[in-house]
């Protein structure tokens, strides 16, 4: 555990309390050095010795886990002060933010969980004839390679590779385990003088490979390709792109390990029932293709998925959960920043979430220009679109005054304005920002014109799960509102029911995928429990009537954890027993319909069966004139004096 904190102030330009830190975090903060990875990289070292030292130097690490190793002492943890606190426009009040990032650096971080990849070092290589071949020659000391042509081609015999001739026209999977069909076929036929010949062509061969080299220069074959394991693509006429991919290629072989982004529960999933569509909003936000319909539920293929987080952040009921890290680390992180912050002397902090592409324009905009504010304290994750709406409602319930999300170039800006839009909506205020900023200096001014907002003078612990933080954030944010109107696809809100359309089928009771749609053994009534809703539509899409209808918002009152009744009608006694079935209302409308109208109620007494109950139908029939379940006379039973009067010799 950590007990000691070395601090520096890089040459004088910064100005860590060491004593403000130490109060605040705990750690024994022995003085600050000036150079303590340069002249004073001696005194470091002996700090370091007795080992279970924290190092405010991000930036240093290499060097100082290289000192590490040379002394025989444990590997030191490091902390960001300088380029996220220390070197700002306002020195001087950085020192609440410093200690809060400090204290996050000594939170204890969660296994990663991790799945292996065999990669045998087999290689398909696609593109123009002389790249591919080229390509081919250079890999194939390293990598067992095929060469898929357009056309064929003059191959000389003896090479270490394979030609075949083909077009992919589907293609599938990812590094270790890539799936191919390829049409129009051809294989070179070994043996003979002179060119090679090649075998008749056919479609529809089926191949696999660990590494597909893309060099043909056309659309990618997967959607984000980028994040595609194993999938390597170049323009064949950039011979330096092609070089850096060869050598990227020749490294991919051996065992490698997949962090496993997600967690999927299947029995949460909404998406469907009774082969009648639900919420599909994973499947219409992944990137890779990684999430596929899979009868009521969804799919993830944990080696396809690249962990942008965006499916979790918009899955309504939780059965996708991102795990790497958990939501719940996030919580944690969130709350001992602001509290930190806080107990230090600040007020009112900004959030700012970025990934590492917003982690090096901090470090330009510290080191050429005006740095981050000293209100402002920087929150660093790995998939930017899984800070959804419950983490940015979290964040201003733990007492940050603003969010602001740092998009990417890469970021999926519709999920995290989508997500901004909600959170904004149940918060009541405009507390979260979108920043679409590739400049550092544009970052810096952004933030400081942006100034301070209000935080909640009463903090709350965010504790649960996503639906239940963003409820408790939401009461703590607006402790007057009773129901608060969401955007459209909000995954909170109401069911709306046309009483006048409703007959009280209960169709959408036995398909809710979340209970928040019931019935009542006793009576004929339709309840609903708003908490529990998903607004996924299901109830929505079945209802034969079409009498349901969505209504987002958040209803932030106590009735919404009981069960409203949303439509009930007066119960038919049976005309026999008395026994209550049926609504009075549809017994009515069949007799209606029916008695008098078809064959087998054209009588009195058969159309008087519809108002009876189940088991006084079937005495009914049973003793009518015409009973469906008699049969002819019973023959009669036979006896030994029957037999016996047959008998010849009797």
């Amino acid at each position: 555990m950590t007990s000691k904190l070395i601090l520096c102030d890089c040459l004088g330009s910064q100005s860590p309390d060491a004593d403000k830190i130490s109060a605040a975090t705990g750690l024994d903060c022995a003085g600050t050095l000036t150079d303590a990875c340069g002249a004073q990289v001696e005194q470091t070292a002996r700090l370091m010795q007795d080992g279970d030292v924290m190092i405010a130097c991000q930036q240093m690490a290499g060097l100082f886990t290289d000192l590490a190793a040379e002394i025989s002492a444990e590997t030191p943890a490091f902390v960001d002060i300088r380029d996220r606190s220390g070197w700002s426009d306002d020195a001087g009040r950085e020192n609440p933010k410093t200690a809060a990032l400090v204290a996050e650096a000594l939170l204890a971080s969660p296994a990663e969980k991790s799945i292996d990849i065999v990669s045998e070092g087999v290689c398909l290589i696609t593109g123009p004839a002389e790249t591919a071949l080229a390509a081919a020659k250079e890999l194939s000391a390293s990598l067992s390679v095929t060469v898929l042509l357009d056309a064929p081609q003059p191959v000389d015999h003896g090479q270490a590779y394979d030609a075949v001739v083909g077009t992919i026209s589907r293609a599938s999977g990812a590094l270790g385990n890539f799936s191919l069909r390829i049409d129009g076929f051809r294989q070179m036929v070994q043996g003979g003088r002179g060119e090679a010949r090649w075998s008749e062509a056919r479609d529809g061969a089926m191949t696999e490979c660990d590494i597909l080299l893309d060099l043909s220069g056309d659309a990618p074959r997967f959607s984000a390709h980028e994040k595609r394991d194993g999938y390597l693509r170049a323009d064949p006429r950039n011979p330096s792109e092609v070089a850096r991919v060869l050598a990227e290629a020749a490294q991919l072989t051996g065992t490698f390990e997949k962090p496993l982004y997600v967690r999927l529960e299947e029995s949460l999933c909404a998406h469907s029932r009774a082969e009648k569509p639900a919420c599909s909003k994973c499947l219409n936000v992944c990137p890779t293709g990684a999430i596929t319909s899979a009868g009521e539920h969804v799919a993830i293929d944990p080696l396809i998925c690249a962990g942008c987080g965006a499916c979790s952040a918009l899955c309504p009921s939780g059965a996708i959960s991102y795990d790497a890290p958990p939501v719940a680390t996030v919580y944690t992180r969130l709350n001992t920043l602001a509290s930190t912050f806080r107990n230090s002397g600040g007020t009112a902090p900004g959030l700012l979430v970025h990934d590492s592409y917003g982690a090096e324009m901090i470090s330009l905009a510290a080191r050429y220009g005006r740095g981050l504010p000293a209100d402002v304290i920087p929150f660093e994750t790995d998939a930017l679109a899984g800070f959804g709406h419950a983490e940015m409602l979290a964040a201003l319930a733990c007492g940050f005054g603003s969010v602001s999300i740092l998009a990417t170039p890469r970021s999926d800006r519709d999920v995290l304005a989508s997500e901004t839009e909600l959170a904004n909506a149940i918060a009541g205020k405009p507390g979260v920002i979108l920043l679409d900023l590739n400049d550092p200096d544009a970052l810096s001014e952004a933030l400081y014109s942006a100034g301070s907002q209000d935080a909640l003078q009463d903090p709350v612990l965010p504790i649960g799960t996503r639906r239940q933080v963003t409820r408790l954030a939401a009461r703590a944010l607006q402790p007057d509102a009773e129901t608060v109107p969401l955007p459209e696809a909000a995954p909170y809100g109401a069911v709306l029911v046309d009483t006048d359309a409703c007959t009280l089928c209960l169709a959408c009771v036995s398909l809710c995928p979340s209970g928040a749609l019931g019935d009542n053994a006793d009576l004929p009534q339709l309840r609903f429990q708003e908490d529990a809703c998903l607004q996924c539509g299901l109830c929505s899409n079945v209802c034969p009537e079409k009498a349901i209808t969505l209504e987002p918002r958040l209803n932030l009152t106590d009735d919404a954890f009981t069960q409203q009744v949303l439509h009930e009608e007066e119960p038919f006694a049976c005309v026999e027993c008395g026994t209550l079935f049926g609504t009075k209302s549809t017994v009515e409308r069949i007799m209606e319909k029916l008695a008098g109208n078809h064959h087998m109620f054209a009588t009195s007494d058969a159309a008087r069966m519809i108002q009876m109950c189940d088991n006084c139908r079937i005495q009914a029939q049973y003793h009518s004139e015409n009973n469906p379940f008699s049969g002819g006379e019973k023959p009669r039973v036979r006896t030994t004096e029957d037999y016996l009067s047959k008998r010849r010799d009797h």
